[in-house]
């Protein structure tokens, strides 16, 4: 499912076969569309009753990952106005860095297993990966 809106290409996207409960995949796309650039300071996202429409997802779950952007700082939200990314910058905990590459690599490891590779293949794919990365700097 995808969300109509966008600011500067980001679309809100779920997978309802992750695990990963919505309202925390909905704070990590704003959370990684933050750190990409995708969404910057002073946006504005979606009300709660349209991305929950647009999603077709209970509104509660839209207000609960927005409340809890608000208490991590990284969303504002006015009376009225709406919900704007905030200015200040992304800080993360080490468990919930942790968390996320868990997720990240979970999904990648699965994503591989369907196709036919092992995680042996997904590895060297990495190694390789990462000296192309360390010889163009």
């Amino acid at each position: 499912m995808t969300s109509r809106f966008s600011s500067a290409s980001f679309l809100f996207r779920l997978n309802l076969e992750s695990g990963v409960p919505v309202y925390r995949q909905i704070m990590d796309q704003v959370r990684g569309a933050m750190a990409s650039g995708s969404l910057s300071a002073g946006d504005q996202l979606p009300t709660v009753r349209q991305l929950a429409v647009d999603l077709a997802i209970n509104p509660n779950t839209v207000a609960r990952a927005y409340r809890e952007l608000e208490l991590g700082g990284l969303l504002e939200t006015h009376q009225g106005t709406g919900s704007f990314i905030s200015a200040q910058k992304i800080k993360r905990a080490d468990l919930e860095r942790e968390r996320q590459l868990a997720q990240i690599v979970g999904d990648c490891v699965s994503r591989a297993g369907a196709m036919g590779f092992t995680v042996d293949d997904v590895v060297e794919q990495l190694r390789k990966s990462a000296a192309e990365s360390t010889r163009r700097r």
